[in-house]
């Protein structure tokens, strides 16, 4: 099962429950809950006691006959966290003027988290992600992004992708914020998958694969046995003197890493799958304006791109 955010027939923005994220699968609708934000109210056992009475109701639809949206909303927060493999450390050192900035934060008891977007700035599935103008290096980053409620308790999981632009952050560190956190630079699967079905995370395997002009140019899998930190380390880190009243999305960092020269371009393909997860795959774009849809659909979600799933 996944929890997911849709636009129903009647052009109403429900959350339900879709038995896979394929066209042709069942769709039910959770009563009285209206937003995500809502069940991230919720303690761990009693959303699982709503999301089980839900599946246990009969299907209202299929999935392909809604409009999927990022299943985010109200006052959750998408954070990140940097530096959580071995391979990450590596690429940050190589491609940074200030090396030892990640040397120290890979060894050090606190982790680096960073904000990445608000709701209304996050696309899914289907939808374009972008890299900057500005750039001349912009990478896919794949994460396992953690779901967590108001308690601080991980509830689920997403595929994240924390686009990112190599060269602005490795010019500076201090320039963290403009490399990671721009229009498109923020992706997540259509579906929060429950993190009771899902007791196996230390091993799951994360695979990133770019297509150009129909020719595959990269591909590459970690599994998150690799993994440097502990989950629920990262999420007491994020709720340490902050509140988060509608939970928060918290993306767990990436262990796969394009090579130096490597960047994304206008029309690249970008695929990340994560074993009992999902999967995720967008477009990529470039500039401002091809996301300029972003903010019409912040009060009309009908205004975001059609995804069609298979």
């Amino acid at each position: 099962m996944h929890i997911v955010r849709f636009v129903d027939q009647y052009g109403d923005v429900r959350v339900g429950l879709a038995e896979a994220l394929q066209a042709d699968a069942g769709l039910r609708v959770f009563l009285d809950q209206l937003k995500v934000g809502s069940l991230l109210r919720l303690g761990i056992d009693d959303l699982r006691e709503l999301t089980e009475r839900t599946a246990s109701t009969p299907a209202v639809s299929a999935v392909g006959d809604v409009q999927l949206l990022p299943p985010v909303d109200g006052r959750t927060e998408i954070w990140a966290a940097g530096v959580t493999y071995q391979r990450s450390r590596e690429a940050r050192v190589q491609e940074s003027t200030e090396q030892s900035v990640y040397e120290k934060v890979y060894d050090a008891q606190r982790p680096e988290l960073f904000f990445k977007a608000l709701p209304w700035r996050v696309v899914t599935e289907g939808e374009p992600i972008a890299v900057r103008t500005d750039s001349p290096l912009n990478v896919p980053e794949p994460e396992l992004a953690l779901v967590a409620n108001r308690h601080a308790e991980i509830v689920g999981y997403l595929v994240a992708n924390d686009v990112s632009s190599r060269s602005i952050e490795g010019e500076n560190p201090l320039y963290l914020p403009q490399a990671k956190v721009y229009a498109g630079s923020c992706a997540i699967s259509a579906g929060i998958r429950p993190a009771w079905e899902l007791p196996a995370v230390p091993d799951l395997t994360i695979r990133l694969q770019i297509d150009r002009a129909g020719n595959c140019v990269f591909d590459e899998s970690i599994t998150t046995a690799a993994f440097h930190r502990k989950l629920p380390e990262l999420v007491d880190y994020l709720f340490q003197c902050q509140p988060f009243p509608d939970g928060a999305v918290l993306s767990t960092g990436t262990g796969i890493v394009p090579p130096i020269d490597f960047t994304l371009t206008a029309g690249d393909l970008v695929r990340i799958s994560i074993e009992e997860v999902g999967t995720l795959r967008n477009t990529v774009v470039a500039g401002i304006d091809a996301l300029n849809w972003l903010v019409d659909a912040a009060a009309d979600p009908r205004r975001r791109p059609d995804i069609q799933l298979s």
